[in-house]
């Protein structure tokens, strides 16, 4: 039973966070809002959210009760800066500087930094099975960059670079909150995370910065999205789910993430992929659907 709920939701939290970054790029064209007040937001407000959730729970004390340990708060504070702080950044600055899918499926090459890491840490073993899945990841990544021409790039570099970077920040968000999640609520470790990463990046976009008079009510309806699906309850059920999968389970059984976000910028937005991008973006989500639903790879991992 406990399974089957964080089947249920990896899979609905990573179908909410594809379709919010294609959400968060029609705010960018359309709308011209600031990639960093957008995240400065949609973390204070989802995390002040979460913390009120808990808070109407039977376990309230928990919110401010992981601050009395010194070195549970240095992990929290490292948890929010680094892990969550890093994935929504570097998520929204791909989709800004490129789109969606690219910066989604870039994402998702988490799964393949954390089997990486988990062989080089000797927590898991190397099969011939992960050695065809990080190919099939290799290949899809260039048909997808590429177009498959080597003359050019399809994409802008500084998106790659900061797509690379987000699945960087994923595949240490996933591994990270482990030892976090035997302590406490994972409620009270998503909301404080959010807000410490929305806390430091007040500094630079300060949230209340921003001509609201011109913000149509489309836009608070796409913000509302993004803030309450595409960020509270995305990032939530992604943590919870790891209470009852593994890390690299977790990874894995997103791979609704970037189907959701390419089907949506191609179909809503419009944005077209040529024909090697579609094989690349194939090749990725065979990759993950490899994973996870790969016994032998999801059973060998810490």
């Amino acid at each position: 039973m406990n399974r089957g709920k964080g089947i249920f939701l990896i899979i609905t939290g990573a179908i909410f966070w594809g379709i919010g970054g294609t959400v968060a790029k029609k705010l960018f064209q359309q709308y011209a809002i600031d990639v960093n007040w957008l995240v400065t937001i949609r973390l204070l407000i989802a995390g002040l959210l979460l913390l009120s959730v808990q808070f109407v729970g039977k376990d309230r004390a928990q919110i401010f009760g992981i601050w009395k340990n010194k070195k549970t708060s240095f992990h929290l504070i490292i948890f929010g800066l680094v892990g969550m702080l890093g994935v929504q950044y570097t998520y929204m600055a791909s989709i800004k500087h490129g789109n969606a899918a690219v910066a989604t499926l870039l994402q998702y090459l988490a799964p393949v930094m954390i089997i990486v890491y988990l062989f080089i840490s000797r927590q898991s073993t190397l099969t011939r099975k992960d050695v065809f899945t990080v190919s099939l990841a290799l290949v899809g990544c260039f048909f997808l960059l590429t177009n498959g021409s080597f003359s050019q790039l399809s994409v802008p570099p500084v998106a790659i670079v900061w797509g690379i970077l987000s699945g960087l920040a994923l595949a240490f968000y996933t591994l990270y909150a482990v030892p976090l999640l035997k302590q406490y609520n994972s409620l009270v470790i998503v909301g404080w995370a959010m807000i410490i990463g929305g806390v430091a990046l007040s500094f630079i976009h300060p949230p209340w910065q921003m001509d609201f008079k011109n913000l149509t009510p489309e836009t608070y309806f796409y913000l509302i999205f993004i803030i309450i699906f595409g960020t509270m309850l995305s990032f939530w059920f992604y943590i919870e789910s790891l209470n009852s999968l593994s890390p690299k389970e977790s990874s894995l059984l997103g791979s609704l993430e970037p189907l959701a976000a390419v089907l949506t910028t191609v179909f809503w937005l419009k944005d077209s992929l040529g024909m090697f991008q579609w094989i690349g973006t194939i090749c990725i989500i065979i990759m993950i659907l490899f994973l996870a639903f790969n016994k032998e790879s999801s059973t060998n991992n810490t």
